[in-house]
């Protein structure tokens, strides 16, 4: 060892330690603690994470990935992926595989059964065969394979799948990973052997079209978890559970806020009144905060000719798999359903000339568009084919771009806060500068408009990640992603500058110098749609909204139907304050009505009887907090405006 060449490898901690040429990450843990060694999943070399027992060669940056990490997790998944494959390999001779990746929380495998038949009945004996595996504490083992030699495997073993995998890859860059009596194609990495999973639960099963195209034949994708104790599972189906009961598409139907119909079309909903009211308070909410903010409002159609799409260049980026045409009587028109709204927002700035006094020029719009997603994919209010973006576009010269970018992140912000999205994280989405054919622009743009985000984002303290590769192809974006009540992340509110789009419609405006100058456009949508904003906040408040959104705030209570007159002059008093409800004239005890107020979550119930008639009051339940005593209507009216005041602030 002493004869050795010697490597320099730095750590996260600012240190830098010597060690033999062809240490391993594994060992490196080691020689910190066996504490940490014991609990090291990968090592991240370079920025790349490798399995922790591959050899370093050369001096380098080295992260040790635990659970703790989320490159460890994912580690651990892909990993518990594969042996979910030699399990399944086990007890179904001759199942072909696809691929297995890890998830944000989780993991599936596509296979192919040929026919054998398997139902979620079956995981309980899946999951038993994988524990058995597990406890063999078999080394994930990396072995480089020509690829010839990778073709002879998978064409003795009859594995088209891979077989199409490998004729995408280059020779001298391919992969095998063994564990046990079950060999994978794959790029890796893994974790050390297999013992380190010691909790599984298999959790769903659906179809899959291999490689995503509806015209190859459609697979089995099983889905699961694992966790290294046996409590962190217990944990998450805990967690799971309590998340199933703020599932926005259970809420939604039972507080009657929106429907879908097959006869009118997967993935394309309906909002019922509660919901429509929901809606109307966020779209005044946001058009309030934007007037202050100098924003203008137009509207653009549902439509757009196919020309308009070919300007911008959606069409040859997207094409098909998000137009959809519409057919006219006139065979040389070619309209399409409007998958995005900038575009028509581009001639709405072409419609007169612009000087540079004029910018910037923030056109907002609550445009309703729509875009084809398959079917297995379609999940609620998440993922639909029709939805309204809170969408607007600043027109701005150069020397603007940061500070409109400030006031949007502020923006944005302020929606995120009155809505109580407080655990959310904002990602920078760059160029890949690896494949800069696949973007629009000059390089030059490119770099102007990144250091505006980055120093923008980095101006307001926003913690953030940087992800090359994210980028929209005309330009790079800030996009803020939002947990949901099991943990899981979506892109909501989104900043994006562009210098492509001005350029392929020819905007301009004439500067101070009296020449001709091109326009900066940013995108934004603090919402980003409202139907999947409304779902996420759904699961987060429970059903149970703002005081300020909520569809109902009150409802109204008579003991008796003696009652009924004086409960309807209470309920028009309060509308005429703009207080929301309804009468409950239902022939059923008062019990039984606040009962049900509660399980709709009606935030105030008001009680009517003999002595609230006569002397002109109400009796108060709050939901969460019961009885609150007795007021008077006008006091009531008092209360209730310093709560919704205090609930919402003014941007």
């Amino acid at each position: 060892m002493s004869d050795q060449p010697i490597i320099k490898i730095s750590l996260p901690d600012g240190s830098v330690r010597e060690y033999p040429k062809g240490v391993t990450g594994h060992q490196i843990a080691f020689s910190i603690s066996e504490g940490l060694a014991r609990n090291v999943l990968a090592a991240k070399v370079n920025g790349e994470v490798w399995d922790s027992s591959r050899p370093i060669e050369a001096d380098a940056t080295v992260t040790l990935l635990t659970w703790n990490d989320p490159e460890g997790k994912a580690t651990f998944w892909h990993s518990s992926a594969h042996l979910l494959a030699e399990a399944l390999e086990a007890l179904y001779p001759g199942v072909k595989f696809g691929t297995g990746p890890s998830l944000e929380k989780g993991f599936y495998y596509d296979v192919d059964l040929g026919g054998q038949a398997l139902s979620m009945e079956d995981f309980a004996a899946i999951e038993a065969k994988m524990q058995e595996l597990a406890r063999g504490k078999n080394q994930y083992l990396r072995q480089p394979i020509s690829k010839a030699d990778a073709i002879s495997f998978f064409t003795e073993k009859g594995d088209e799948y891979k077989l199409e995998l490998i004729d995408g890859l280059e020779d001298g860059q391919i992969t095998f990973y063994t564990q046990g009596n079950f060999t994978d194609l794959c790029r890796g990495p893994h974790i050390p052997n297999t013992g380190i999973i010691k909790a599984i639960k298999l959790t769903n099963i659906a179809g899959a079209y291999w490689r995503n195209n509806q015209e190859n034949k459609m697979l089995t994708r099983i889905y699961g978890i694992t966790f290294p104790k046996q409590k962190e599972l217990e944990e998450h189906l805990h967690q799971v559970e309590e998340a199933k009961k703020r599932d926005h598409r259970k809420l939604g139907k039972e507080l009657e806020l929106f429907a879908f119909s097959e006869k009118v079309g997967q993935g394309l909903p309906l909002w019922l009144p509660k919901g429509a009211m929901l809606r109307e308070r966020l779209e005044s909410f946001l058009k309030k905060a934007q007037l202050k903010a100098g924003y203008l409002p137009v509207v653009t159609p549902h439509i757009g000719s196919k020309a308009l799409y070919v300007t911008s260049g959606h069409w040859e980026k997207y094409g098909k798999d998000s137009f959809q045409p519409i057919k006219t009587p006139d065979e040389d028109e070619e309209f399409m359903l409007k998958p995005m709204n900038c575009p028509h927002h581009c001639e709405i700035y072409k419609t007169k000339p612009r000087s540079y006094r004029d910018l910037p020029l923030r056109l907002a719009e609550f445009g309703t568009v729509y875009r084809y997603e398959q079917s297995g994919e379609l999940h609620g209010l998440t993922r639909v084919r029709g939805f309204t973006q809170d969408d607007a576009h600043i027109f701005c010269r150069t020397d603007q771009v940061k500070e409109e970018f400030l006031r949007v992140i502020d923006l944005v912000l302020y929606v995120f806060k009155t809505l109580g999205f407080n655990d959310y994280s904002a990602q920078i989405s760059l160029r890949d500068p690896e494949n800069k054919a696949k973007y629009i622009g000059t390089d030059e743009d490119w770099e102007k408009a990144e250091s505006a985000i980055i120093e923008a984002s980095a101006e307001r303290g926003l913690a953030t990640v940087t992800e090359l590769g994210e980028a929209a192809f005309y330009g790079p974006k800030l996009d803020f992603m939002v947990r949901d009540a099991l943990g899981r992340k979506w892109q909501l509110g989104t900043i994006q500058v562009d210098y492509q789009l001005p350029q392929r419609f020819n905007l301009e405006y004439i500067g101070s110098d009296n020449q001709k100058h091109q326009p900066v456009m940013i995108h934004r949508a603090p919402f980003g749609s409202m139907e999947r904003f409304i779902a996420i906040l759904i699961e987060n408040t429970a059903g149970q909204f703002p005081l300020w959104l909520s569809p109902d705030q009150i409802v109204i209570l008579p003991i008796s139907e003696k009652y009924a007159d004086y409960a309807e002059e209470v309920f028009f008093t309060l509308q005429d304050q703009d207080i929301r409800g309804f009468v409950d004239h239902r022939d059923e005890k008062i019990g039984r009505k606040i009962r049900d107020a509660e399980v709709t979550k009606v935030p105030f119930m008001l009680i009517v009887g003999e002595k609230e008639q006569s002397e002109q009051l109400v009796s108060i339940r709050r939901k969460g907090e019961g009885d609150l005593g007795s007021m008077k209507v006008e006091d009531f009216i008092v209360f209730f405006q310093k709560e919704i005041k205090n609930n919402l602030t003014s941007f």
